[in-house]
């Protein structure tokens, strides 16, 4: 069977970004041929050379189209642009495929694939990384009221015209079909984690990053991912002020790069328990959530960022690390159900001191929710598992 596969970023396991696509290929190609039509924004931000840059039996065509959390709105847009454009020339180019894979964001992405499965009149499978265009709207990148229509009516089209739709939350799952799509249209595949990147975090690599980051008498507090907009970080910085009252023996280490950038350096220069660590390859970050006491996966307080399913709150579980959320959707009911994180509201700085404070007094406690935590990953977020749903569901819909 030959799929195409429609995404505008392509990552390996060098780059400071999950790689979540990366992994289900390489499971997929095994068995079926794979074309990528992506772009090469980051090939040259790959920090190491341990991975393929494809995995192997993937065929890739990618446009030469820039793109980084810094841009204003007009500039990602215009990017979106050039990538769809490319998509669609590129699509109707290939040989023709048996089945599309459209993986959105951004929406424009998943519009190529549905355009190019109409035009070469074969089935096509979206996936819903992140909820488009309500992300967008409720982050007031969408200000033009005609214009929010539009892009709302093009959502309901895509979801229409797909013949699968593959949302990577339960949250995603339920918007979905609140827009009246059936039941038996949809299934929830989690973004999940690569457990075997995860097993290279063993004592002696956790230990050998502890001396050489000077943290043998500190606890640690890690934000990893994105600096944002969407990532809450001023709240962050607050909160690491207010717990240092109380902790003085903790550091918060804030790995990635984004948005933030200035307001992290200012707070790293003026306070020594806040650190600013370099990106790191994504086959690198286990060991620094490993090192952790606790993790945070933190977003502002909108209604549409509840249903995310970010990568850092299944890196930090697969090590054994307990998160706090600030999501009050199915994050904040996983970790309660499986007492593996805990919950504080969001932008609430205060309140996010005080939890954490709580977490890091209870050791057994901590020990115990990190135990837990690894065990559902385990059984839930693993990537080999992940991509097997997604061959099925991709085999079912080119049937």
């Amino acid at each position: 069977m030959h799929i195409a596969v429609f995404s505008q970023y392509h990552t390996n396991p060098d780059c400071p970004a999950t790689s979540r696509h990366y992994s289900l290929l390489t499971h997929i190609a095994r068995q079926h041929r794979v074309t990528l039509i992506s772009t090469d924004t980051w090939a040259p931000q790959r920090l190491t050379q341990q991975f393929p840059w494809l995995p192997a039996g993937v065929e890739m065509r990618a446009a030469r189209v820039p793109y980084h959390n810094r841009m204003g709105v007009a500039r990602r847009g215009w990017s979106f642009g050039q990538y769809a454009a490319y998509a669609l020339w590129e699509g109707l180019r290939i040989d023709r495929p048996d089945v599309i894979w459209g993986i959105s964001t951004p929406l424009t992405a998943a519009w190529a694939a549905a355009q190019v499965a109409r035009l070469r009149r074969v089935p096509w499978v979206f996936e819903v990384q992140d909820l488009w265009p309500a992300f967008p709207i409720a982050m007031g990148a969408v200000p033009n009221g005609l214009a929010q229509r539009q892009l709302y009516a093009l959502e309901r089209s895509l979801y229409r015209s797909a013949r699968h739709i593959v949302p990577l939350s339960p949250d995603m799952t339920a918007y979905v079909q609140q827009q009246g799509v059936p039941e038996s249209k949809v299934t929830t595949v989690l973004n999940g984690t690569d457990l075997d990147l995860a097993a290279r975090a063993t004592d002696e690599q956790v230990q050998a990053l502890r001396q050489r980051e000077g943290l043998q008498d500190r606890r640690v507090v890690l934000y990893a991912g994105t600096f944002g907009r969407a990532n809450s970080i001023p709240t962050l910085v607050e909160a690491a002020k207010q717990l240092a009252e109380t902790h003085p023996d903790v550091v918060w280490c804030f790995l990635g790069h984004g948005y933030h950038d200035q307001l992290l350096q200012q707070a790293a220069a003026q306070h020594s328990f806040i650190r600013l660590i370099e990106p790191q390859p994504r086959h690198a970050v286990f060991a620094w959530f490993r090192l952790a006491e606790v993790s945070v996966a933190p977003f502002l307080g909108l209604p549409v960022l509840d249903a995310n399913s970010p990568a850092k709150f299944y890196d930090s579980l697969a090590v054994g690390t307990p998160v706090v959320v600030t999501n009050g959707g199915w994050t904040k009911h996983f970790v309660e159900q499986h007492r593996c994180g805990w919950f504080a509201p969001p932008e609430d700085a205060p309140a996010l001191a005080r939890t954490l404070g709580a977490a890091l007094n209870d050791a057994a406690e901590l020990a115990a929710a990190g135990q837990r935590g690894r065990q559902v990953a385990r059984e839930q977020f693993d990537r080999q598992q992940l991509a097997a749903a997604v061959q099925q569901i991709l085999e079912r819909a080119a049937s």
